[in-house]
This record gives structure tokens, C-alpha cells and sequence, in this order.
């Protein structure tokens, strides 16, 4: 009888790691990563001519998170190779999540717990990731790094100003071709030490976000407990950033950090992915101050496609927000954000980008607005901000 007792335990055993290992990542992806499914307004054949023809870059996506293949089509989630060549994207910019905290919100969180741990492990990461955020951000890099070298050409990953016109030039010739971008949401997976900024960058990082959603060991996040200013550690990352040729992104930085580093910034920064507060009243979105002092380094504010960012899901939403830039500080400071797969729900995925192109169109924006809006500001900051400097 014990001996039968002992194989059930072990069958039940089995089959609890089997459901927690196997499918209840993707369930919680599902679950985390949405489409609203409403109904978007019809895309005209002219939205759609413009359309085909543009170069799109978004400069922020999560899909690096979640236990599935980028080039594979998925039934969940918002990016993926197919979904992106159905959507005609130019340019994905994938960001590392390393930690986020438990009921996370967007006014007040610590650093001392950690939804991405058992994630991570849920997922059968390499255990060198289980208690390193810096390696959990090397492992992302490698996942990209594999994706592309399995992409069969379809994907190129992007480092330098070279890799970006080439890839320009490619799908001016062959019209295919979609760059990747790698980047970091928070670089609490520094660990507190200038030497992973190297390692990072070796491993492909060329644009980070400095904090995200609690205070760490550069600066204040716009959802910290403090919310306080950049530290001398943080200012002394930003620097090296600058000099390394890595775009250093605003996103979830406080207030009091946003200030201090548009002061000290002498090359583009970003907003990689967001809203303002002039269409959307939350917290997390910058004020015009903010958004004049983005457009002064001659960077970009992308706005993205959530509730949080534009208090909607709708793609006139979207079109709205990006006016308000347009109007405050020019075309040339305004660009696509969309935080897909980042624990969102949207209107849309990325196969559906052209919904944008229609907003913009029906919004009274101008062909060379949209070419603008929709990847030529981010290719502008790229090759500007790539540029390692002696």
C-alpha cells in the first residue's frame, strides 16, 4: 500500500511541476499580456498605401520576458516575427524586465520583493539567472541574440549606426528586413556595479531605462517609496552611458530624476514608452515641462498604446496624445511606444499597427508627419545616440 501511495505522490508530483513549468507560464501570460478584442475602425486604402511605405519603429516591447519563441507565432500576447511582418515593422526595441514588485502600482512601491523570481524559475531558466538580475538581463540578451540567428535573415540586430542604415537600405531594395534593438527597463540589474554597464553593453545593450517601478541604487522612480533624485552612482552611469553610445530612457524615473537628467544630458534622451499628462492624468506620464526638456536634447517621447499611458485603448487616443507633442514642441519629438507584451492590455497587437497610421490620418496629421511619428524620429535618435564618443 505505501509503495502505491509513493507512486501517486510521485505521478501527482510530476504533474504539478509539468502544469507550473510548462503551462502555467504561458497562462500567465495570457492573462497579463491582452487584446482588448473591440472593434477598430476599418483602415482605408490610402491609410494603408502610406502605410506599406513607411520605416516603423517602436521603441519598447517585453516579449523577452515570456516563455515563447519571437518567431514563432503565438496565439497570445502582442509581438512576434509573423505578427511584426504583418504589421510592416522597421524597428522592434525589446527591453529586459528583471524585477518587478508584488501589487505593483503606479504610487508607491518598494525593492524588497520580486514577482520575476518565480517567473524566472517557473520558466526552467539557467540557474545562474535565479538570483542575478544582471544575468537574467545576459540570458534576454542571448534569447534575442538566438532569435535573430534563427530568423533565417528576417531579423538583424541592431548595435551600431551601420547595422541601422544597412538594414534602411535593405528594405529600400528588398522591402523586408526587421531590426532589433536590445534594452533595459531598470538598471537595478546593475547590481550596484559599473563593471555590468560593460557587460551589458557588450552584450548588445544600447538604451536603458534607468529605474522602473521602485527606487534603486541610481535614482528615484516615478513609483518609489522616496521618489527622490538621481544619486552620485546614477549620475556617474549616465555619464558612461553617453560615452558609450547607450540612450539613456527616462521611463519610470521620479519627477525629481527626470529634472536632473534632461540638466545633465548632453545627448538625445528618451521617453521610451508612455503618455502625458495633458491627455491622460497619471502619474507615470510627463508633464509639458517634461516633454519640452526631451525635445531640448533633441530626443523623443514615445507614447504608448495602454490605459495608463493614454487613459484608453483606442488608436484616436493614441493619435491624441501624440498631437499634444506635436503641437507643444514639434514632430520632429514624438514617436510610437507601445509597451506590448509589458503586462498591458491594448486595442491591438503589433500586427495591427496601420490602426495608428489611420488615427494620424483621420487626426489631420501630413504624410511627412506620420513618416515622422511612426520611425523617423527614432531612426534620427538612434543615429545620433549610437555613436560612441572618444
Amino acid at each position: 500500500m505505501f509503495r502505491n501511495i509513493a507512486i501517486i505522490l510521485t505521478i501527482l508530483l510530476a504533474l504539478g511541476i509539468g502544469y507550473v513549468t510548462i503551462l502555467l507560464p504561458g497562462k500567465v501570460e495570457a492573462d497579463t499580456n491582452v487584446v482588448t478584442g473591440e472593434v477598430l475602425p476599418d483602415i482605408s486604402p490610402e491609410a494603408q498605401k502610406l502605410h506599406d511605405s513607411l520605416f516603423i519603429a517602436d521603441l519598447h516591447g517585453d516579449t523577452l520576458l515570456w516563455k515563447r519563441s519571437i518567431l514563432d507565432a503565438a496565439d497570445r500576447g502582442h509581438i512576434d516575427l509573423p505578427r511584426m511582418q504583418a504589421g510592416n515593422m522597421g524597428l522592434q526595441i525589446f527591453s529586459s524586465v528583471t524585477k518587478t514588485p508584488r501589487g505593483q502600482n503606479y504610487d508607491s512601491n518598494t525593492d524588497e520583493t520580486d514577482n520575476i523570481t518565480l517567473l524566472v524559475m517557473g520558466q526552467l531558466q539557467p540557474v545562474r539567472t535565479w538570483n542575478s538580475l544582471t544575468e537574467r538581463s545576459l540570458y534576454h540578451a542571448e534569447k534575442l541574440r538566438r532569435a535573430v540567428s534563427g530568423s533565417k535573415g528576417e531579423m538583424v540586430f541592431i548595435k551600431t549606426p551601420a547595422d541601422l542604415e544597412g538594414l534602411i537600405g535593405r528594405r529600400n531594395i528588398k522591402g523586408k528586413g526587421i531590426g532589433v534593438l536590445f534594452s533595459v527597463e531598470g538598471l537595478h540589474n546593475l547590481e550596484g556595479r559599473s563593471e555590468n554597464l560593460d557587460r551589458l553593453y557588450d552584450a548588445g545593450m544600447r538604451m536603458a531605462g534607468i529605474t522602473h517601478f521602485f527606487d534603486n541604487e541610481l535614482g528615484g522612480s516615478m513609483h518609489g517609496a522616496e521618489k527622490g533624485g538621481l544619486t552620485s552612482f546614477g549620475r556617474e552611469i549616465i555619464r558612461r552611458m553617453e560615452a558609450k553610445g547607450i540612450i539613456v530612457d527616462i521611463a519610470h524615473s521620479s519627477h525629481a530624476s527626470v529634472k536632473e537628467i534632461l540638466a545633465m544630458a548632453r545627448r538625445p534622451v528618451v521617453s521610451s514608452h508612455g503618455g502625458v499628462q495633458a491627455t491622460c492624468d497619471v502619474n507615470r506620464n510627463l508633464t509639458d515641462a517634461e516633454i519640452r526638456g526631451v525635445a531640448a536634447t533633441g530626443g523623443v517621447v514615445g507614447i504608448g498604446y495602454w490605459d495608463g499611458a493614454i487613459c484608453d485603448t483606442s488608436p484616436a487616443a493614441i493619435a491624441a496624445a501624440i498631437k499634444h507633442v506635436r503641437d507643444l514642441v514639434g514632430i520632429d519629438h514624438v514617436a510610437l511606444g507601445s509597451d506590448f507584451d509589458g503586462a498591458v492590455t491594448t486595442g491591438f497587437d503589433v500586427s495591427q499597427v496601420a490602426q495608428v497610421t489611420q488615427a494620424l490620418l483621420d487626426a489631420g496629421f501630413t504624410e511627412s508627419e506620420i513618416r515622422a511619428v511612426m520611425g523617423a524620429n527614432t531612426v534620427r535618435v538612434l543615429m545620433q545616440g549610437l555613436v560612441p564618443q572618444g
